[in-house]
C-alpha cells in the first residue's frame, strides 16, 4: 500500500507540473506574451499566453494553420517551466526550415495549483471537482478568437489543432471530442487515463468526425498504470470504427513521463497531424 500511494505522490507530481508565475519573458523575438490579458469566465481567472508565430512572419502576409497547447509555460522557455521547456519554438523553427510546415503555436498557461482541476473534465472523487469544460469552453470561445482576430490564421477546423500532455493529455482528449467542430487534430501525449473512465465514455457516446487525427504517444517507462489505459482507449477509438489511417499509436521504450520525451516526439506528431 505504501509503494502504490508513492507511485501515485510521484505522478501527481509531475501531472501537476506547477510552475514559476514570476517569470513571463522568454528571449526568441517569435513569441508575443499576452499576460494576464484573457479570463477564464466562471473561474475568474487571469491567463497568460504565448504565441510563436513562424519565421518569415512578419514580412508576409500569408495565413497559418493553429496548434492550440496546454502548459505555456513548459513550451517555449526553461526560465518559466518548473521541470523543463518542450523547445516549441526551436522543433517549430527546424520543421520551418527542414521541411516547409509553418504553423502558428498558442501556448495557454495553466493555472498554477489549480492545473488538476482545470485540466480535468470529469470529478475525482480523491482529486476533487474538475473545471476542465470551463477551461475548454474558454479556450475555444474566449482565446480562439482572440487569436483569429490578432495574428493572420487559418481558423477552419482542419487547420487547427490541440495538443497536450500528462492531464494536457486527458483535456486535449476531452477537447477532440467535445470541439469536434472546432478541431481536426489531437496530440494526446502521455494521456492521464487513469483519472477513470469519463474519457472511455465519451468516445463510447460521441462518434468522432472521420478525417479526425489522433496522436497518440507513451512512454514505455511511464508504468503500467498509464501505458495500459492508453492501449484500452486505442482500441476502443478503433472498436468505434474510427478509420486506422487517421489514429497513430506510439509508445516510446525509453521515454519517461517528461518533457524530455515530449520534446523529443514533437516533430514526428506535428508532422503526422498536419501531413497533408
Amino acid at each position: 500500500m505504501r509503494t502504490l500511494t508513492l507511485f501515485w505522490a510521484i505522478l501527481l507530481l509531475f501531472s501537476c507540473q506547477t510552475v514559476r508565475q514570476d517569470k513571463a519573458g522568454i528571449s526568441s523575438s517569435q513569441i508575443t506574451i499576452f499576460e494576464n490579458e484573457l479570463t477564464i469566465e466562471g473561474l475568474d481567472r487571469a491567463r497568460t499566453i504565448r504565441v510563436y508565430t513562424p519565421p518569415g512572419y512578419a514580412e508576409s502576409d500569408q495565413t497559418y494553420p493553429v496548434l492550440y497547447m496546454h502548459d505555456g509555460q513548459n513550451l517555449f522557455e526553461d526560465s518559466t517551466s518548473y521541470v523543463g521547456e518542450w523547445g516549441v519554438d526551436e522543433n517549430m523553427d527546424s520543421l520551418s526550415k527542414n521541411n516547409g510546415l509553418n504553423l502558428i503555436v498558442v501556448g495557454i498557461d495553466n493555472g498554477g495549483d489549480n492545473r488538476i482541476h482545470e485540466l480535468t473534465a470529469w470529478d475525482h472523487e480523491r482529486y476533487g471537482k474538475a473545471e476542465g469544460k470551463e477551461y475548454m469552453k474558454f479556450v475555444v470561445e474566449t482565446v480562439k478568437p482572440f487569436i483569429d482576430a490578432k495574428f493572420r490564421t487559418k481558423p477552419e477546423r482542419a487547420n487547427t489543432a490541440i495538443m497536450g500532455s500528462s492531464l494536457g493529455g486527458l483535456i486535449s482528449h476531452y477537447a477532440i471530442y467535445e470541439y469536434a467542430g472546432t478541431f481536426s487534430k489531437a496530440g494526446i501525449f502521455s494521456p492521464s487515463y487513469w483519472w477513470g473512465k469519463g474519457p472511455f465514455d465519451q468516445v463510447e457516446n460521441i462518434q468522432l468526425p472521420t478525417d479526425t487525427r489522433l496522436n497518440f504517444l507513451m512512454g514505455g517507462k511511464e508504468g503500467e498504470n498509464m501505458v495500459r489505459p492508453m492501449e484500452q482507449m486505442v482500441a476502443k477509438v478503433l472498436a468505434k470504427g474510427h478509420p486506422e489511417h487517421n489514429l497513430t499509436s506510439k509508445i516510446n521504450p525509453e521515454g519517461e513521463h517528461n518533457e524530455k520525451l515530449w520534446r523529443a516526439e514533437f516533430q514526428e506528431a506535428i508532422l503526422w497531424l498536419f501531413k497533408d
